[in-house]
């Protein structure tokens, strides 16, 4: 019996968020002509919604994308923004709401931190859409800002420097300079589609990661549209085909067969996170079918099952509880 088509009930993909949504806005500015500044954020002290080396963009079209706050103080970022894309000069900001003088006036934001910015006029750094391409591949991005408007901008081996109209930080203990790096997005190959993929794909997107999907099935064929890439490659092809390091792989075509296939794939592939859909028992029978050297190169940093405890049923909570799990892996968050 032919199998029913899941396209009806594939999502369209979401835009990506976190500092790729921002750096991909970025080059999108400039290849638009559009007059724009990225709020880089230099220093934060106290109660804040971010920390150094957040980002957001502002252009000439009003359009904003990122956070540096709760909404409260994007009005104000936007204006000295435009200002700046304006002058194409560098400005520095500093926005301070730690002191009770807020509270009682009735002008509190809610939060009582210290903030302070760089707004950097993306129209005179000729070589940003080459950077960020390169970031895209893998490379971190350095950003060191000048206090007397040089700017170092470097990914892998090379650096380029840009020197801008500059107005001094209105802040009298500022350094000569703020080095930050932005590390690459994360990457995540999956392999097999199933019911989570509909949920669990936009998530990592909207979380900021790259994401393929290695799906030869057509039943799930209409789930590539959620990835990033979605090669027609067996594991070892797609793994082959990378042009760049995967930082996660996941396993989960609910098919015995096409799983093994995968694990001893990723066996001699250097992902330090293999997450494997199913219960322990399902595991324990894969190992039993997969040769010594594979399984003793994939135990290490095998997490089977895959995803947190996090309590509920079906493919909507494992989506979110894989979410989760690689969220805290990704950042460095102990088990």
């Amino acid at each position: 019996m032919d199998l029913p088509s899941i396209s009806a009930v594939i999502p369209s993909a979401m835009p990506p968020g976190g500092a790729r949504a921002v750096l991909d806005a970025s080059v999108d500015a400039v290849r638009r002509g559009v007059p724009a500044t990225l709020a880089l954020v230099l220093e934060t002290s106290g109660s804040t919604y971010v920390r150094a080396g957040a980002m957001a963009l502002f252009d000439g079209d009003g359009t904003q994308v990122g956070w540096l706050s709760g909404g409260c103080l994007e009005p104000e970022i936007a204006r000295r923004a435009q200002d700046a894309a304006r002058g194409r000069r560098l400005d520095f900001m500093e926005i301070d709401t730690r002191f009770d003088e807020d509270l009682l006036s009735g002008s509190a934001v809610g939060c009582r931190g210290r903030l302070r910015l760089a707004l950097l006029p993306l129209a005179a750094l000729g070589d940003w859409p080459a950077r960020i391409a390169a970031w895209r591949d893998g490379a971190a991005l350095h950003v060191c800002v000048h206090r007397d408007g040089a700017l170092d901008i470097a990914t892998r081996d090379d650096t380029t420097t840009h020197r801008l109209a500059v107005l001094d930080p209105a802040w009298t203990d500022a350094p000569s300079r703020w080095t930050l790096d932005v590390p690459p997005a994360p990457s995540v190959i999956v392999f097999g589609a199933g019911p989570e993929t509909p949920f669990l794909l936009p998530m990592l997107r909207a979380l900021g990661a790259t994401t393929t999907l290695v799906e030869r099935r057509p039943r799930w064929s209409a789930a590539g549209a959620l990835a990033d890439h979605a090669p027609d490659l067996t594991p070892t092809q797609a793994l082959l085909a990378a042009t760049r390091r995967h930082d996660v792989a996941l396993v989960m075509h609910h098919n015995f067969e096409l799983d093994r296939e995968a694990l001893h794939a990723l066996a001699s592939a250097p992902i330090g996170f293999v997450g494997l859909l199913g219960p322990v028992r399902r595991r324990d029978d894969l190992f039993r079918v997969l040769p010594p050297p594979s399984r003793d190169a994939l135990l290490p940093r095998l997490h089977s099952p895959v995803g947190l405890h996090l309590g509920g049923s079906g493919p909507e909570a494992i989506a979110l509880s894989i979410a989760a799990q690689l969220q805290r892996h990704l950042h460095g968050v102990p088990a």
